[in-house]
């Protein structure tokens, strides 16, 4: 493989199909960050059965979802992930980055949520990896 000098390689862009199951991801991140804020988390009844017991798949999520939100471990992931895929662009990087991104947003985490969707956005100006 020769070496591509960095100002040559191309810009990094997701192609379309690429895209096909980039967005049903974004959209899905944020419709089960959602539905678990204001299903599971937020109402009271939920609320008092949990913490009277019940044992269900919804209260050990609500659990989890919880304690990372109060350690605001989903905007730390989501600004390290957004980071690395601002040095060195890469799909994967991107995907995580997204859903870690909405995640932090829905979660009480907005700053670094929002900081880190910015960075994911930036990323499309800078060079992609080398592909030739």
């Amino acid at each position: 493989m020769p070496h591509i000098p960095y100002s040559e390689r191309p810009l990094f862009r997701p192609g379309p199909r690429t895209l096909n199951w980039l967005i049903p991801l974004g959209m899905g991140a944020v419709g089960w960050a959602l539905y678990m804020r204001y299903m599971v988390v937020e109402p009271t009844l939920v609320a008092l059965a949990c913490e009277a017991g019940l044992e269900s798949s919804g209260c050990y999520g609500r659990a989890a979802v919880l304690a990372l939100s109060l350690w605001n471990v989903f905007g730390a992931v989501a600004l390290a992930v957004a980071l690395i895929q601002f040095i060195a662009p890469g799909l994967a990087t991107f995907a995580v980055g997204t859903v870690f991104s909405a995640f932090a947003l829905v979660f009480h985490n907005e700053i670094a949520g929002a900081i880190a969707a910015m960075m994911l956005i930036l990323s499309f100006a800078r060079p992609g990896p080398a592909t030739a």
